[in-house]
């Protein structure tokens, strides 16, 4: 491709010219285990993981870091968790039990629920668990540096508020060493690397930072020291840290300020809904849809090509209606557009149809094959009562998915075994006659989909009856239902002996 029409290639582009020509740059995104990883938090990783690519791309070697922010303290307790666990507020995340009784931790058990639920998706994250770096003092100097400049931290952060920060306000949180919580620890005072706090609890301390991990900078602080530590040069960041007076506007002149480095090229990303649902997904909910609960529906290029196809700027809804069929479409015709089996006229359209192809495949396919439609799927997954094993289809386990938690019941069927009385006793003697017809038809000559559509109307022309009855009749007798699949391709789906053999007793 000569011309770069693609957001992600000017978006990488910008960060070879802001950052220079590196010999590895380092793209960051993370995320505070407070409740359950929802489909909107994966923007972040995915737009990430996308402007990986797009430097790979351009011949750059590049670290894909992803923090969990689980020395943070918990603050609200979601639907999902036991109300009991409120006696937990206030602790760092790392430190709390799992409430589910299958990890180690609070946090443990949502960051694994994340990890495990993107493997399929062609990610390769190096995952960094902030509680063992705080907790090992890993950034004891880069705290004290912070110390050392928190009046000029405090300038900045006073700015954007509507009431200034204390002068004894310092950047910092302690973790009691004796009741484990941050809500009620205040400290002292400070000099070099030795601190004095005391706790609500009743307990008080001195102690080296430099030897016991259980101090953490404030969120504000925290993020550009952490753009300075780890040497990031791009990170994405939601539209609530984007606005002016912000968390990336602060870290912003902070990281400039204190340790005289410049912020990481930036790139907002706006909200991920739900189709029918409203506003903003939280975390702190419980009730959310999971990158699991999406991952079960769409295959991993369709999940990954929905994110790919918009920029990180507009926001969009994840699909869990009927919708779904037609972006299974309008994947397929974007791989058949890369694969040069469909012709676009459109120079422009043609170059962001192969280069979103690229970038949704986990790994691109060296040649082209024809995939059976997620429509055709869902009446053939219907017809075999989701027995998979007879359809030997990756595609078919998304769909039938679909069809048993979000499929209309409209779009819903199951093929008579045998035709009841009460449905015989629906038809009338015109459409019991068009059927028998139907039968004799199907007995005597093949057909192909058009081809038996055209002798639908001879039979129609034959009887008498009015198209609209005919199709109401022959849908009763199959499946009990005036409407469903189109007709014709149902009909060769579902094999001329089966149908012969229900309809032929009507």
């Amino acid at each position: 491709m000569e011309k770069d029409y693609y957001w992600v290639d000017k978006a990488a582009e910008k960060i070879i010219k802001e950052k220079g020509n590196k010999k590895e740059y380092v793209c960051a995104s993370g995320i505070t285990p407070s409740g359950t990883v929802h489909i909107g938090n994966f923007r972040e990783i995915i737009t990430t993981d996308l402007i990986v690519k797009g430097l790979e791309n351009k011949g750059k070697k590049v670290r894909f870091i992803y923090s969990w922010d689980d020395y943070d303290r918990f603050r609200k307790v979601p639907k999902n968790v036991n109300k009991k666990w409120e006696k937990y507020l206030g602790m760092p995340l790392s430190d709390i039990p799992d409430p589910f009784g299958c990890c180690k931790s609070y946090a443990e058990h949502f960051e694994k629920e994340l990890e495990d639920s993107i493997k399929d998706l062609g990610f390769k994250i190096n995952f960094i668990y902030q509680n063992k770096m705080y907790k090992k003092c890993v950034y004891a100097k880069e705290i004290k540096i912070a110390l050392d400049n928190k009046n000029e931290i405090i300038k900045i952060l006073n700015k954007y508020r509507n009431e200034p920060l204390e002068k004894d306000w310092l950047p910092l949180v302690v973790y009691c060493e004796k009741c484990g919580k941050e809500s009620s620890t205040k400290i002292l005072d400070y000099d070099n690397y030795r601190l004095n706090y005391e706790c609500g609890c009743g307990y008080s301390n001195e102690i080296d930072f430099r030897k016991k991990g259980v101090i953490k900078l404030t969120w504000r602080v925290d993020w550009p020291m952490r753009w300075n530590y780890e040497k990031v040069d791009f990170e994405p960041g939601g539209k609530d840290h984007s606005t002016v007076g912000g968390s990336f506007d602060t870290g912003k002149q902070i990281v400039k300020k204190v340790w005289k480095r410049d912020a990481p090229t930036y790139l907002m990303y706006d909200f991920v809904r739900v189709k029918g649902g409203g506003g903003k997904i939280s975390s702190s909910f419980g009730d959310v849809v999971t990158i699991k609960d999406v991952s079960e529906i769409y295959e991993p290029n369709v999940l990954r090509w929905l994110f790919v196809g918009t920029r990180p700027g507009s926001e969009f809804a994840i699909s869990f209606d009927l919708d779904v069929i037609k972006l299974y479409e309008d994947f397929d015709r974007c791989e058949r557009i890369y694969f040069d089996k469909e012709k676009v006229n459109n120079e422009k359209d043609l170059i962001n149809q192969k280069r979103i192809y690229e970038l949704s495949c986990v790994r691109i396919p060296k040649k082209y094959v024809k995939k059976d439609s997620f429509r055709h799927l869902s009446n053939l997954v219907q017809i075999n009562e989701g027995d998979l094993s007879k359809i030997k289809n990756d595609r078919a386990k998304y769909v039938w998915n679909w069809i048993q938690r979000y499929a209309p019941d409209e779009f819903k069927f199951s093929v008579h075994k045998v035709i009841s009385k009460e449905i015989k006793e629906l038809l009338n003697e015109k459409q019991k006659k068009s059927l028998k017809m139907l039968v004799k038809s199907l007995e005597k000559k093949s057909f192909n989909e058009q081809s038996l559509f055209d002798e639908f109307y001879k039979i129609c022309k034959a009887v008498d009856i009015n198209n609209i009855d005919f199709f109401e009749g022959a849908y009763l007798g199959l499946i009990g239902k005036k409407r469903g699949p189109k007709l014709a391709g149902f009909i060769l789906t579902l094999g001329k002996r089966r149908v012969i053999e229900l309809l032929k007793n009507v």
